[in-house]
């Protein structure tokens, strides 16, 4: 009698669900729940920002009905290295990611929009050559929430940048912190956790990150593992030195038992093409040591930074003003030209990697005057000036005062192909979401900016099969959420946050090339992010329900 009275519980249970009403009902779709099991057919009953049922609900009703029938319903994904900060500021819509499914976006490979002191506040505000913003913030925790109150279509987390944390404190300079500099630095550390970083990020290569040493970065890190948070990295080296940098970045997570992240995981240049698979070894018999190590990865073969990564960071000593003051000294300029040609083995030479001028794409410029240069190669831009690709690259970054945003070709497709497949990789754009509208256009881009999500489900996967979809999918969401340490996303699962796509795996296709970079991705149908449609049948609703997601030691 007791069995029946509870089976005659859970049967009126389920009855209930099943007939009450909810705000959306995807139908008739297969769900990809995240885990990277195979697909099964079922409804998707959401209630507010949450996924409220998952089974049959043929009869239940809802305010926004939705027929999946032959589609594809997944987790909402994950961006792990997003350069969208400003461009947010812009435009809100996130327009370039949504089209692709991106849900949340996670900032902070080494610089952070916080904490600022009055100096860093000043030259934010003083340095907007294309978007205009009031800088009304100063933590990071302000920042991001300032961005809740702007209206965002996605939802943000942010690692706290090492490199921001560093300039707050010792500026721009080659030296260490003394003591008490490093205490207020880890005191830095700690408020950004609290107030929802998700850990500790860093961009070895570039200057003034470079001249961080490794036991600053480890009590940095140490700062931030009582609150859950994680070490991120664009390691020291992802050429010559890889193995070295991959051997730190472990060491650092080791030593300050935290979770470690590969950004952007590569071996650049053809002289290191090989080292990927010794680098895949280390990180699989550091995971099996119960180090808890991970990367994520961008789907093209080209890298996009600034031309000055191809001079030697102590000529950066100071910051880009004290450069390009050194850049008109003849004898300093003869000297960068010679350290531009150098397969550097003390830093990291990305024009040397790339191999020629020919495989260094121009893309982004501030004055209006040498735009038209944007799309060209810098051997291509070298000969209509009728100079060396050495001399052209120090003209421009004088000409233009800034470090020029450029393509490099460094790697290889075989190694992306081989690194898509590994279980711990999951994926970042490295790039800002943009629009092929406004201001957006007065600048080139990455195609990464608007097909890299895209690009796994459609060319890798479907088309190249080097995943099936499923395990793509627990890649995209799933693992990210994962490593993140982010709850109750990543994943359809009742209780989660209703963070859900719906698209056709045969037609989603990436269309951004090198050439023409300002392209929208194609083939998703509905975006739901915290339970409200910001895609309907392929067009933006303006909706803005996005949120400041939180690492899991924020006080709340």
């Amino acid at each position: 009698m007791r069995t029946l009275s509870i089976l005659l519980i859970i049967y009126c249970a389920l009855v209930s669900c099943n007939t009450k009403n909810y705000d959306t009902i995807i139908r008739n779709g297969l769900v990809y729940d995240g885990n990277g099991g195979a697909a099964f057919k079922a409804d998707i009953g959401v209630k507010n920002d949450t996924i409220a049922f998952i089974g049959d609900l043929s009869k239940a009703s809802a305010k926004n009905e939705v027929d999946a029938k032959g589609m594809a319903v997944t987790p909402g994904f994950i961006n792990m290295l997003s350069w969208s900060p400003v461009s947010l500021i812009e435009d809100g819509r996130s327009q370039g990611e949504i089209r692709e499914g991106v849900t949340l976006e996670v900032f902070g490979e080494g610089e952070s929009m916080g904490p600022l002191n009055a100096k860093m506040k000043k030259d934010m505000q003083d340095d907007q050559p294309l978007f205009k913003f009031k800088v009304d913030w100063n933590t990071l925790g302000e920042y991001m929430q300032s961005m809740e109150k702007r209206g965002i279509s996605c939802n943000i987390a942010s690692f706290v940048g090492a490199t921001t944390i560093r300039t707050n404190v010792i500026g721009e300079d080659n030296r260490d912190p003394s003591p008490a500099e490093l205490d207020y630095m880890k005191t830095l550390v700690k408020q950004a956790m609290e107030e929802g970083a998700l850990g500790v990020g860093t961009s070895l290569i570039y200057p003034p990150a470079f001249f961080a040493k490794t036991n600053e970065l480890i009590e940095l890190c140490k700062a931030a593992a009582p609150y859950g948070g994680g070490y991120i990295s664009h390691m020291r080296s992802e050429g010559n030195k890889l193995n070295e940098a991959v051997e730190e970045l472990i060491t650092i997570a080791k030593e300050a038992k935290v979770h470690g992240e590969i950004y952007h995981l590569k071996a650049a240049g053809i002289s290191n093409w090989g080292k990927m698979d010794s680098v895949i070894r280390r990180v699989e018999r550091a995971r099996k040591e119960g180090i808890d190590i991970a990367a994520n990865m961008y789907t093209y073969t080209a890298g996009a930074t600034g031309m000055t990564a191809a001079f030697p960071p102590s000529l950066q000593d100071g910051g880009f003003g004290k450069l390009w003051e050194r850049l008109h000294d003849p004898f300093i300029r003869a000297g960068m030209k010679k350290a531009m040609k150098t397969n550097a083995t003390d830093w990291e030479n990305l024009y040397y990697g790339a191999g020629s001028a020919d495989k260094v794409l121009l893309l982004g410029f501030r004055r209006d005057s040498l735009f038209k240069y944007a799309g060209k190669t810098l051997a291509e831009v070298a000969k209509l000036r009728n100079t060396t690709p050495e001399d052209a690259a120090i003209d421009l970054i004088i000409q233009d005062s800034s470090r020029i945003e450029v393509a490099y070709f460094l790697m290889s497709e075989e190694n992306v192909k081989k690194q898509l497949a590994l279980p711990w990789v999951s994926f970042g754009s490295d790039a800002a979401s943009m629009a092929p509208e406004g201001k957006f256009l007065k600048q080139s881009s990455h195609p990464r900016a608007y097909g890299n999500f895209t690009r796994v489900i459609g060319h890798y996967s479907r088309d190249e099969k080097v995943i099936p979809l499923e395990k793509a999918v627990q890649k995209l969401s799933k693992l990210a959420a994962t490593n993140l340490h982010i709850q109750k996303r990543g994943e359809l699962k009742v209780g989660n946050y209703a963070d859900i796509l719906v698209f056709d795996p045969a037609k989603v296709e990436d269309h951004a090339t090198y050439e023409k970079p300002h392209q929208y991705s194609t083939g998703m149908i509905h975006v739901f992010v915290n339970g409200t449609q910001v895609l309907k049948d392929g067009e933006h609703t303006n909706a803005r329900p996005g949120r400041f997601v939180k690492g899991a030691g924020a006080r709340r």
